[in-house]
């Protein structure tokens, strides 16, 4: 894939999505906008945006469609017997 993805996560308390403190594991992660604390770490804040992760997991998909359905159609270009739809 040509294209890096990125998922903004937010605060759920605030939506603040750039004032975030983590400890050296990611273990423990706090707001420091609104001073909420998420103690299940990294883990609880990716399941808090849940949403947004999965919306670019779909946008993934449609690219890596897109990308497959250009690569089929050249690699079998001027075969009579296989038509791409």
């Amino acid at each position: 894939m040509d294209k890096e993805y990125e998922v903004k996560l937010r605060c759920d308390t605030c939506g603040c999505d750039d004032h975030f403190e983590f400890n050296e594991d990611k273990s423990y992660v706090k707001c420091t906008f609104c001073n909420r604390e998420y103690f299940g770490g990294i883990g609880e804040l990716l399941e808090l945006n849940h949403d947004a992760v999965e919306d670019v997991k779909v946008e993934i998909g449609k690219e890596l469609q897109k990308q497959l359905k250009q690569q089929l159609t050249k690699a079998f270009k001027g075969n009579k017997y296989i038509r791409n739809k």
